[in-house]
C-alpha cells in the first residue's frame, strides 16, 4: 500500500501571511488615522478620499480569504486524522476561538476590563463556523457543497428581512444575517459578523481543500485555481455592474470616473454580500495561482506570518492599541483616551485625534516589521515542538 506523504503546502501560507499583514494596515488606520475612531468612514463616497478608500478595500480581502483558508486548513488536517478527531477538533477550536472573541479579543482591542462593549468579530465568526463545519463533514461532500453556495450565493435574498429589538427572534437573526446590538444592564453586545455567509465560505473553502490533497496533481490544480479566480470576477462584474443582484448597496454614477469606480467597488461587508465575496475570493484564487511555485527571500517573509496567524492576530492588536495609548502618553495627552467603553463611537475626546494617512502607513510598515521577530520565534517554536497537541489551538 501507497504510503501517504504529507508536504506542507506554502502557496496558502503565504496568501494567509499576506493577508494577515495587510490586516494590520486597516487596524493601525482605526488607532492613529485622523478621526478614524470616531466619524471618518473611509467608504463614505461624500468624505473619502481615493488613498483613504483604497487603503480600506484591499483590507476587504483579510476577512473571507482568512475563513476560507481556515476551512481549507481543516480539509488538510482532517487528511491526517480520522473523521471522528477531525470533528473533536474543529467543535473544540470552535468553542476556544468563541472564548477568546469574547474575553481575550475584547479586552485587546478596547483595554476596558468592564467589558462594557463586547464586539463579535472575525475570531467570533471563525469560532461559530469552525462549530458547524465540524457536523457538516459528516455529511457527503456534494452535499456540504451545495449547503456553502446556498449560503453564499443566496444570503442575499434575505436582505430585505429585519427585525429589531431584544427579543430572541431577534437576536437570533442578528447572530444569523442581520448584524445588530443589544444591551444588557451591564454591557452593550454587537454582532458585527453575522454567520450565514461566513459558514458558507468556511464550508466552501473546506472542499477547496481536495485541490490540495496529498496525491492531487498540481498542474490540474492550477487550472482549476486559474478557472475559479476568473469566473469569480466574471461574476462580480455580471452582478454588480447591472446592479442586478448580490449587495444591498446599488453603486451609482458620481461627479468623476475615478469616484463612479469607487461606488461599483463599494460593496458590503457586515454581513458579506455575494458581490464582496466574489470580488475578494476570486483574486485570492488567482494569487494561489500565481505564486505556487514562487520561492524567495518576500515569501519567506510572508510565510512566518501565515504559519502563526493565530498568536501574529491576537498580537498585533495588542501592539497596535498599545502603541496608541503610548503615543497619547508620550505626547502629553491623556492616556486614558485609549481605554474604549460603549461610547467609543460617540466620544468627543477623541475628535481630531489621530494622524494623515502617510504616517498611518509608516506605523504599519514599523509594527509590522517588529512583529516578524516574535512571530519567527514562535514559528521556530512550533516546529520544533510539533508533538504538543495544545499548539494546534494557538
Amino acid at each position: 500500500m501507497e504510503q501517504k506523504t504529507f508536504k506542507r503546502v506554502e502557496s496558502i501560507d503565504l496568501l494567509r501571511g499576506l493577508v494577515m499583514v495587510i490586516m494590520a494596515l486597516d487596524h493601525v488606520r482605526d488607532y492613529f488615522h485622523i478621526n478614524a475612531i470616531t466619524t471618518n468612514d473611509p467608504t463614505n463616497l461624500d468624505t473619502t478620499t481615493p488613498e483613504l478608500f483604497f487603503t480600506r478595500f484591499i483590507t476587504h480581502f483579510c476577512a473571507p480569504t482568512f475563513v476560507f483558508l481556515a476551512g481549507t486548513s481543516a480539509f488538510l488536517y482532517g487528511q491526517k486524522k480520522s473523521r471522528k478527531q477531525l470533528f473533536n477538533f474543529l467543535f473544540s477550536r470552535g468553542l476556544w476561538l468563541i472564548f477568546v472573541e469574547i474575553v481575550i479579543m475584547n479586552l485587546v482591542w478596547w483595554f476596558d476590563p468592564t467589558y462594557g462593549f463586547i464586539n463579535l468579530q472575525v475570531i467570533w465568526a471563525i469560532g461559530i463556523s469552525m462549530v458547524i463545519l465540524s457536523l457538516l463533514i459528516y455529511l457527503p461532500w456534494k452535499l456540504i457543497l451545495s449547503i456553502a453556495l446556498l449560503m453564499i450565493f443566496g444570503h442575499n435574498m434575505l436582505d430585505g428581512f429585519t427585525l429589531q429589538g431584544q427579543d430572541p427572534a431577534a437576536v437570533i437573526w442578528y447572530i444569523l444575517h442581520q448584524g445588530g446590538a443589544i444591551r444588557t444592564s451591564d454591557h452593550l453586545i454587537l454582532f458585527m459578523y453575522p454567520i450565514i455567509p461566513w459558514v458558507g465560505v468556511m464550508a466552501l473553502g473546506y472542499i477547496f481543500g481536495s485541490l490540495y490533497a496529498w496525491d492531487y496533481d498540481s498542474v490540474k490544480r492550477k487550472k482549476w485555481l486559474l478557472l475559479l479566480g476568473l469566473v469569480s470576477i466574471a461574476l462580480f462584474l455580471l452582478l454588480r455592474m447591472p446592479n442586478l443582484y448580490g449587495d444591498p448597496s446599488p453603486w451609482q454614477e458620481q461627479n468623476s470616473s475615478i469616484f463612479t469606480i469607487l461606488s461599483v467597488l463599494n460593496v458590503t461587508k457586515y454581513p458579506p454580500s455575494l458581490s464582496y465575496l466574489l470580488i475578494t475570493l476570486g483574486p485570492a484564487m488567482l494569487f494561489l495561482f500565481l505564486t505556487e511555485n514562487i520561492r524567495n527571500n518576500i515569501t519567506s517573509f510572508f510565510l512566518v506570518f501565515g504559519r502563526v496567524p493565530f498568536f501574529y492576530y491576537v498580537l498585533h492588536v495588542f501592539v497596535i492599541h498599545l502603541a496608541a495609548l503610548l503615543v497619547l502618553l508620550v505626547s502629553g495627552d491623556d492616556w486614558t483616551k485609549m481605554i474604549f467603553t460603549e461610547n467609543i463611537f460617540t466620544n468627543t475626546e477623541l475628535q481630531g485625534y489621530g494622524y494623515p494617512l502617510i504616517v498611518v502607513y509608516l506605523i504599519w510598515v514599523i509594527i509590522v516589521f517588529l512583529l516578524y521577530f516574535p512571530s519567527k520565534k514562535y514559528m521556530e517554536f512550533k516546529l520544533r515542538n510539533k508533538d504538543k497537541w495544545w499548539l494546534s489551538y494557538l
